[in-house]
C-alpha cells in the first residue's frame, strides 16, 4: 500500500537564504523546527489548516545543524 504525503513549503513567496538540513515537528504538532546548513535553527508555527508562518530564528551555531531532537521532560 502506498502512502501519499503532500509536500510542504516552509516559506512564503521567496525561498529562505538558508538550506534546511534537519526537520522536526513538536508532539503537539503546532511547531516545526528546522536546522540549516548555515547553523541556524528556525521555529515555524503550523496552524490546523496546515498554514506555516515563521516564528523565530536562532543563531549561534558555527557548523551545520544536521540533527534535531527534543529533550525529555
Amino acid at each position: 500500500m502506498k502512502t501519499w504525503v503532500p509536500a510542504v513549503a516552509v516559506w512564503g513567496k521567496t525561498a529562505p537564504s538558508h538550506s534546511i538540513t534537519a526537520v522536526m515537528i513538536t508532539d503537539d504538532q503546532q511547531t516545526i523546527v528546522t536546522g540549516s546548513q548555515e547553523g541556524q535553527i528556525c521555529l515555524w508555527d503550523l496552524s490546523s489548516d496546515l498554514k506555516i508562518s515563521s516564528k523565530e530564528i536562532l543563531f549561534g551555531h558555527t557548523a551545520s545543524v544536521t540533527c534535531l531532537a527534543k529533550a525529555r521532560e
